[in-house]
């Protein structure tokens, strides 16, 4: 995606103790219209930045008398509102990591392509979200008060709404939501299936500078092995039988924007080290390509699982986790955060009836002291699967513990609709009543072939393939089902 100049010239300082190089981040960046200031040292910069304030700071990894790091160290402890970007030697994962940590807005590579400078300068301006009055002073001026941010825009805005929760650690994660927004620094999410952790990406997106720019998601674990290659880094004409033409692949689709790698546990390893090259070099090669092509892409994973144990049994690479892992959201399963649980029902009550154009009913007392006692294992996803269930049993305008399936009790023992309760054992039989002959033959028969399908899914962690092997399908067949039954896989979150 081309990157457009901002509308006023930018204040830039750079620090790199090689003069060439040195002269030739300056010419780029003059030529850009933005003013320049050029340091070889560690104390040379803090002069300077102690004597006037700049928009970015560009600055070399290792110099003469320290480290880059330092600088940016400083200016987070003074509070300061500069940009940094760093430039780290060719292939130094763990140093792009630590300036990301480090505060940095963003990391280069040497060699620097001058075109990645250029629109790295130019991202770091548009993340810089100013209240009025609150703007940089001019090029000579002394530092002032901190950058205060502003409002995510309004789609982040939306999008942090469409986050359901008004719990202590919720708001926690909103908030952090726009804190890690406006730097480029990988996000991992981690939490339970069914949390909603496509919803907090997109949340990430959302309240970006990259907003205006795609949203990709990819579910890792739904490509199969010899295809992965080429669904990520796209395909060139005749590179395999059936490649009728070039197709771009997930990186070249979320150029300018976010890329999304969900289920980021179940990659194969020899795709990991692939992916890590990417991340690090910002370079793709389509299959069958014989040149590489620079991406622009903000990465954000999820996963349920505990990518640190797998990085101790071998099962995933541990520079690929300390690469994806610079910035951690932890999602809470739903029986960590109770005090949620009327909201999230209200809001996902009033989109399934918006969805199917029925009158939203309300919730009875009784509903909601039922779902509280469950521990909901599936969490926000098995709370709507529960709700439609509801939906489609209710005869009423009340939803009552009964639509949820809720087993009958008779004189303290749980017995289900269809048996009689236990007697004493000189009791005579008594016959179980026949079931009730369903109103809609079709919408019955669906309802329990969901719920066997759901069951299938769960107990295989909601493995598509594995859960077709059980139920005696293949996996064509399975995703049909899913689709015709409107079963929510992960990645299909809308309110958490």
């Amino acid at each position: 995606m081309a990157v457009t100049a901002p509308a006023r010239p930018a204040n830039i300082l750079v620090v790199d103790d090689e003069p060439d190089l040195r002269t030739l981040y300056e010419l780029t960046l003059l030529r850009e219209g933005h003013s320049v200031s050029a340091a070889g040292s560690l104390s040379e910069a803090r002069d300077l930045l102690s004597r006037q304030r700049f928009d970015v700071l560009i600055s070399d990894m290792r110099l003469p008398d320290g480290l880059g790091l330092e600088l940016l160290r400083e200016l987070a402890q003074a509070q300061r509102a500069e940009k940094c970007i760093v430039i780290t030697a060719y292939g130094s994962a763990e140093n792009a990591v630590e300036a990301l940590k480090s505060g940095a807005f963003d990391y280069l590579t040497k060699p620097v392509d001058l075109r990645q400078l250029r629109a790295a300068v130019v991202e770091a301006l548009q993340s810089q979200r100013q209240l009025p009055g609150s703007g940089p002073e001019g090029a000579n001026g002394r530092q002032g008060t901190p950058l205060q941010a502003a409002p995510p825009p309004p789609g982040g805005i939306q999008a942090l709404a469409r986050i359901v929760g008004s719990s202590t650690v919720m708001g926690q994660i909103k908030a952090r939501i726009e804190k890690v927004a406006t730097s480029m620094a990988p996000v991992l999410i981690q939490g339970e299936s069914g949390t909603g952790k496509e919803l907090v990406a997109r949340a990430v997106h959302e309240c970006s500078h990259r907003a205006a720019g795609p949203f990709v998601a990819v579910n890792c674990g739904a490509i199969p092995e010899n295809l992965i290659e080429a669904e990520f880094f796209g395909a060139r004409k005749g590179a395999y039988t059936g490649a009728s033409h070039d197709r771009e692949g997930y990186f070249q689709a979320a150029s300018g924007g976010t890329l999304f790698l969900d289920e980021i546990g179940d990659l194969p390893l020899a795709m990991q080290a692939k992916l890590l090259r990417v991340i690090q070099e910002r370079r793709v090669r389509p299959l069958g390509g014989v040149q590489e092509e620079s991406v622009d892409v903000r990465i954000v994973s999820a996963t349920h699982r505990d990518l640190a144990a797998m990085v101790r049994n071998g099962e995933f690479r541990q520079d690929l986790y300390y690469r994806l892992n610079v910035i951690e959201l932890r999602i809470p399963a739903l029986r960590e955060r109770r005090e949620d649980l009327g909201p999230l029902v209200q809001s996902l009550l009033q989109r399934l009836c918006a969805e199917s154009g029925q009158v939203m009913p309300e919730v009875s007392p009784e509903s909601l002291q039922w779902l509280a006692q469950h521990d909901l294992p599936g969490n926000v996803r098995e709370l709507e699967n529960l709700l439609q269930r509801a939906l489609a049993l209710s005869s009423g305008d009340q939803l009552m513990p009964e639509d949820f399936g809720e087993p009958l009790k008779l004189s303290g023992v749980e017995t289900a609709p269809d048996q009689a309760p236990a007697g004493p054992a000189t009791a005579p039989a008594v016959a179980a009543p026949a079931p009730d002959i369903p109103n809609d033959l079709q919408q019955f028969l669906d309802e329990q072939e969901r719920q066997v399908l759901l069951k299938a899914l769960r107990e295989c962690d909601f493995n598509r393939t594995a859960a077709a092997q059980r139920l005696g399908l293949n996996l064509r067949q399975m995703r049909y089902r899913i689709q015709r039954l409107g079963i929510m896989m992960p990645g299909d979150d809308d309110a958490i």
